[in-house]
């Protein structure tokens, strides 16, 4: 892709990639510079960059003394992140580690509760109940749900899918989470209507799979290769250069 030039200042090329890269960095605020006039505000920004670094190198401030301590300072910062990345590029996390790690540390990888249920939604609690006789009177929950609910999980019968604690509102998460699975409920009322809850599956708290721990797995393993590195290398350097502490 061409990465076209958009100004000269002083010689020096301002390239469409410049222009992006000021925008990436804007984070949300590059909302306020979307479109044709947004990026003209942000291409007389970046000329000002360039002639604030022309009259910079004229008035030589490069040697200035407050400008040589404040780079000294980046400097040292920058080259401390560096090393520190240097460090770690070699770790590598194989199959067989996160595997070794998982048998190991089998006991801390744990799947939450969950639950699968489906529900009507209605806007009182007589509309609910009428809904309920209709239900024990023979109608299905899942034709209930279609022809009653004003949720859009109506189109699937009402069912809500698999989900743990923490995602519902209370009343119904402390409502479903005390059903057995087959059960309806009777009218549980929410900021949202009153539902009629129907609980199609339950898994309890459990010892996580390898496959379902993966990524956690992974993610710890790494992280106790970088704390063994960083350990080592500490010890290495302490006895490689002097340390005072006064504190």
């Amino acid at each position: 892709m061409e990465n076209k030039i958009l100004a000269k200042v002083d010689g020096r090329e301002i390239k469409d990639s410049d222009l992006n890269n000021l925008m990436n960095n804007l984070g949300q605020n590059a909302a306020y510079f979307q479109g044709a006039d947004g990026r003209k505000k942000l291409l007389e920004e970046l000329v000002m960059h360039e002639l604030m670094y022309s009259d910079a190198l004229e008035r030589n401030l490069e040697n200035d003394e407050e400008f040589i301590t404040v780079m000294e300072g980046v400097k040292k910062t920058m080259l401390q992140q560096y090393s520190l990345r240097k460090m770690f590029d070699g770790i590598t996390v194989s199959e067989e580690d996160i595997q070794n790690y998982y048998v190991k540390h089998k006991d801390k990888f744990k799947a939450d509760e969950m639950v699968q249920a489906s529900h009507i939604l209605v806007d009182s609690e007589e509309k609910a109940n009428e809904v309920l006789e209709d239900i024990t009177d023979g109608l299905s929950f899942e034709d209930a749900a279609v022809q009653y609910s004003s949720c859009p999980s109506k189109q699937a019968g009402g069912d809500l899918g698999r989900f743990g604690k923490g995602q519902m509102v209370k009343e119904f998460e402390d409502a479903v989470f005390s059903m057995q699975v087959g059960e309806i409920s009777e009218p549980v009322k929410t900021q949202f209507g009153y539902h009629i809850i129907k609980l199609t599956d339950h898994t309890p708290k459990r010892d996580a799979s390898l496959e379902e721990a993966y990524q956690e797995a992974k993610d710890a393993c790494f992280m106790e290769k970088q704390d063994k590195i960083f350990s080592d290398t500490k010890a290495k350097l302490s006895n490689k250069y002097s340390i005072e502490i006064f504190e």
